[in-house]
């Protein structure tokens, strides 16, 4: 680079001077060339000046931008390969253009040693990246590799190619579509033009050069603005002649001063994109800048010209600008856009209706990643597992922080019976009808169902008939492997208890310490992990070298009383002969045996953590504080002290994040985590409710399950989930039947496969009479949280309408917002449009939600409110062993938790055999653990198995895989 050429980039650095501010009035003094010229001959058009008025524009839009989101500001990258002076200079005026508009802009280094291949993966990077509204690779590349500067052009999302030379935003132009990003040389020529006054359509316009990047893109522009256009090059024959016909002549070939004044048309346009160093002795620098046309001459013919410089280069920066701020504008609407462009997916109910795997196989499911981007769901946040199923990273939530939320409605059921209440179609059924028929932004949030249940009695839990999710077959199955990735930290950490008690009891404290913080390579240092736990026990040392005798023993020694071991083993099938096995049997364990057992994998401790955490450092934490144990001086045992915290947290990253699949009429469904309701808290997860509440927006719907009737999950999704959350639900949809509701009242036993007793198949106002009180308590239920009850009356095909009519009137006389009857299992959304109405209208009252009780209390006052205020028991009686339980617990800090009261499902009391709304009646408690990770304190209503078993003849028998077509057939 020559020393005059040096010169000349320091000089044009040095625009825009100070002298001219955003917002002020142009002044320009009577050095300024520009001001000189004007004053003989052609108008001079001084892109400086039109330039400033941009900004001052764009920095009001800028400024308007962060009135409707404090937080956001435009973004602007530019990268540059390798060093070069003069791309730098280019650069600095970019930047400090940006930062006068209140544009974020970066310069982003890369080395001259970069490939293709990385180039690309850092423009990638930036293409996701939602702070980044524009990228512009600065050109040309300095690089020691070769690298196609095509490719990399292409590489910039044509969302963020403020430049405006990617293949897609030049094809947009070509074809008239001027809604894309333009050129900026080109754009700013148009706008010099516009700014003359001289009409461009109907104009005779001729464009010298067809450069990517000025001549073709300004012919285009020009002839999409109606103008005549002409476009001359080397090979153009002529071409004084034909220049001599233009009204708006476009210069940008290269040449300096070759268009002379013979060439113009007189009154006509000249623009000047030339930029060239000519040598002129009469100047310090020994050189001058010159564009493409003999200005001096041309402007005594033309009618109007741009100077060099301070003509076309200012407007340059300006257009840049201006597309990086539409772009930032378009990002800000997406993100502020109330009402999604969801395109419902078309149902045509069927009669009689099919079974449900025949309704789920006779939908073609929308591509996953369509639907992802019609709720507002941007590529990078999507991770696709196929074309029917995703996971949403939590990365959303970081986006949408500022966006309001939408309304929260939790679906809670009856009493349960063998009859089936239809609480997860219901809930399918309602957001069906809100977002195919109402056109609200909706979404279901659901639990990953167990392999159990799907393999067992009770089958799948997608909902059934024409209110599903589907595909169904991912759904009950394996989905995204969470629950497997569940078994495999749950059994990871039993693995590491019980090695842990192994090594123990075969070592002496100083060769147990020596294995546990080995030398490698002649030292040794504790890990990360190893130092909390030295921490936890008042030992401020860092050199392992430097414990005592005794503090290396409290170090490496826990210490575990097997008595009091809280983990267990899972698996994700019912397996009766694991409720209680022995393990460490084999000749190698040297006798050092317990008993213990299996449980199902959603009954672990790890699945509540999944379904509890807000975020990875928050889950990551919960893992750390899981009690497994108590030592035998009575200090609780963590997954922190056996090590596995970190291993535990890798297992289960991918596992945090909620899947996305749809339903039958092609709304959203997040699914995530599966706790059981009758052992653990029977919700799903924090974190897919939260992307659900942003993603609707504040008029939007997120309608969740709670788990079983509204004793158990629902008083468990206040209690607990809502507690840790901080979300008050604003309505709660009860979900009952008439069949139900007769069982309740006395009706006969129901027993699988036989057919059922004419009272549930014939009007029978009497007994549906008598067991009213048990939809009456769970009315109540939800009023003591403060929610407005919406009865959803499921409707089945021998119900009558005075059997509809008795449920209505008595349901609305307990207080109930509404009661409606809901034909969504036979019609689909169209079925449960009045449901969706009332829940309209229901979450439109004020929120006075409320919680049950405060921490505080002492843990058997906890249990007495739930069970006095959910179930009508009189008392709560502690088991001797409860109470040991209570005082240990209490003793070691965890009384302040809530409550999560395990107990049959099938009746408001602790006997399943009990029907209907008992009252007065003492609820037992057999036993009280930890889960500490969770957040909760158990409590063990009776007998209740987490491992459930398999009945003579489960649903195993008829699921089989059909090898000719590859589908799975016999899900139900």
């Amino acid at each position: 680079m020559s020393a005059q050429y040096q010169k000349f980039l320091k000089v044009l650095e040095k625009w825009p001077a100070d002298k001219t501010k955003i917002g002020s009035s142009v002044q320009q003094g009577d050095d300024d060339p520009a001001r000189k010229m004007s004053s003989d001959g052609a108008n001079v058009i001084t892109g400086r000046a039109v330039a400033r008025t941009i900004y001052g524009e764009l920095c009001n839009e800028v400024l308007s931008m962060k009135k409707l989101l404090p937080n956001f500001t435009p973004g602007l990258r530019i990268v540059q390969v390798g060093g070069r002076e003069d791309s730098n200079v280019y650069i600095r005026m970019k930047i400090k253009a940006a930062e006068e508009i209140g544009i974020d802009a970066v310069h982003v280094k890369l080395p001259r040693t970069i490939t293709q291949v990385e180039l690309i993966d850092k423009i990638n990077d930036l293409n996701d990246d939602p702070r980044v509204h524009g990228i512009i690779v600065q050109m040309p590349l300095d690089c020691e590799r070769k690298i196609d500067s095509h490719r990399i052009t292409d590489a910039v999302s044509p969302e963020k190619d403020v430049d405006g030379l990617h293949t897609i935003n030049e094809g947009r132009l070509a074809i008239g579509d001027l809604g894309g990003f333009l050129p900026c040389t080109p754009w700013g020529c148009i706008e010099l033009i516009r700014r003359t006054g001289v009409e461009i359509a109907g104009a005779t316009a001729v464009v010298l050069g067809r450069s990517k990047i000025v001549g073709t893109p300004a012919a285009e522009m020009l002839k999409w603005a109606h103008a005549t256009v002409t476009v001359c090059h080397s090979k153009t024959r002529n071409i004084e002649e034909i220049t001599r016909t233009a009204d708006i002549l476009v210069v940008g070939i290269g040449v300096p001063e070759m268009v002379k004044a013979s060439w113009i048309k007189p009154g006509a346009v000249v623009i000047d994109c030339g930029i060239n160093v000519k040598p002129d002795p009469t100047k310090e620098s020994g050189t001058r800048l010159v564009g493409d046309v003999d200005y001096w001459e041309a402007k005594k013919v033309a009618g109007h010209i741009t100077p060099v410089p301070f003509g076309v280069g200012p407007m340059t920066v300006a257009m840049l600008m201006k597309n990086t701020v539409r772009s930032a504008a378009k990002a800000l609407d997406l993100q502020l856009r109330t009402q999604w462009t969801l395109e419902p997916l078309p149902l045509t109910p069927l009669r009689p209706v099919p079974s449900d795997i025949a309704i789920a196989r006779g939908q073609k499911p929308k591509n996953i990643a369509v639907l992802a981007k019609e709720i507002g769901l941007e590529p990078r946040e999507v991770s696709l597992y196929g074309n029917k199923k995703a996971k949403i990273s939590l990365s959303v939530l970081e986006r949408l922080a500022d966006k309001e939320a939408g309304n929260y409605v939790v679906v809670a059921g009856i009493t349960p019976t063998p009859l089936g209440e239809g609480k997860s179609t219901s809930l399918m059924g309602l957001v069906q009808a809100l977002g195919a028929h109402k056109q609200r932004n909706v979404i279901a949030a659901l639990r990953q169902p167990s392999q159990g249940p799907t393999f067992g009695i009770k089958g799948g839990a997608a909902g059934g008939g024409y209110a599903q999710v589907i595909p169904m077959e991912e759904f009950n199955l394996h989905l995204t492997g969470d629950i497997h990735a569940v078994s495999a930290a749950n059994n990871l950490l039993a693995a590491q208890l019980d090695t842990r008690i192994f090594h123990e009891c075969t070592q002496k404290d100083k060769a147990l310490y020596e294995r546990l913080v080995p030398r490698v390579k002649g030292q040794r240092k504790f890990s990360p992990i190893q130092l909390r736990r030295l921490q936890r026990l008042g030992i401020q040392k860092t050199d392992p070298d430097a414990l005592t005798e005794q503090e290396y023993g409290a170090f490496a020694r826990l210490d575990i009383d097997p008595e009091t071991i809280m983990w267990e083993r899972v698996v994700d099938i019912n397996d009766r002969y694991l409720r209680a096995i022995t393990v460490g049997q084999s000749p190698t364990e040297k006798g050092i045996t317990r008993e213990t057992r299996f449980s199902i994998a959603v009954a672990s401790e790890i699945m509540a953590v999944l379904a509890l955490s807000r975020c990875l450092k928050d889950m990551k934490q919960r893992l750390a504080d899981m009690v497994v144990a108590f030592d035998r001086a009575g200090k609780p045992v963590t997954a922190d002290d056996l090590g596995v915290t970190g291993a535990l947290a890798v297992l289960l990253k991918d596992a945090l994040e909620p899947n996305l699949m749809q339903s039958l009429e092609g709304t959203p469904v997040l699914v995530h985590a599966g706790p059981f309701a009758n052992i653990a808290h029977g919700c799903n997860s924090i974190i897919a409710d939260e992307i659900g509440l942003k993603l609707v927006g504040k008029d939007g719907f997120v309608c969740t399950e709670a788990g079983f009737g509204s004793d158990i999950g629902m008083e468990k999704f206040c209690n607990i989930k809502c507690r840790t959350s901080g979300r008050k639900p604003n309505a709660m949809v009860l979900v009952t039947t008439v069949r139900a509701i007769k069982m309740h009242g006395g009706g006969a036993a129901v027993t699988p496969g036989a057919p059922l007793n004419k009272q549930y198949t014939e009007e029978n106002l009497e007994l549906l009479e008598k067991g009213l009180p048990n939809l009456l308590q769970h009315i109540a239920n939800g009023q003591a949280f403060g929610m407005p009850v919406v009865v959803c009356i499921n409707v089945h095909v021998t119900d009558t309408p005075a059997e509809h009519e008795l449920l209505k009137k008595a349901s609305l006389k307990a207080g109930a917002f509404a009661a409606v009857v809901s034909t969504h299992w036979s019609d689909g959304g169209a079925g449960a449009v009045e449901l969706a109405d009332a829940v309209i209208k229901a979450c439109e009252k004020g929120n006075n939600f409320k919680l049950l009780y405060d921490l505080e209390l002492p843990l058997l006052d906890k249990m007495t409110k739930i069970a006095t205020t959910m179930y009508g028991a009189g008392q709560v009686v502690l088991s001797a062993s409860a109470q040991e339980k209570v005082k240990r617990l209490t003793e070691a800090g965890f009384g302040n938790l809530p409550v999560c009261m395990s107990k049959t499902s099938g009746s408001l009391s602790g006997d399943a055999k009990i029907k209907g709304a008992p009252k007065g009646f003492t609820l037992d408690v057999e036993d009280v653990y930890v889960s500490a990770g969770a957040g909760f304190v158990v409590a063990m209503c009776g007998e209740i198995t987490k491992m459930p078993g398999l009945s003579t003849r489960p649903a195993i028998y008829d699921i089989d895989l059909n090898t000719e077509t590859g589908q799975i057939e016999g899900l139900f």
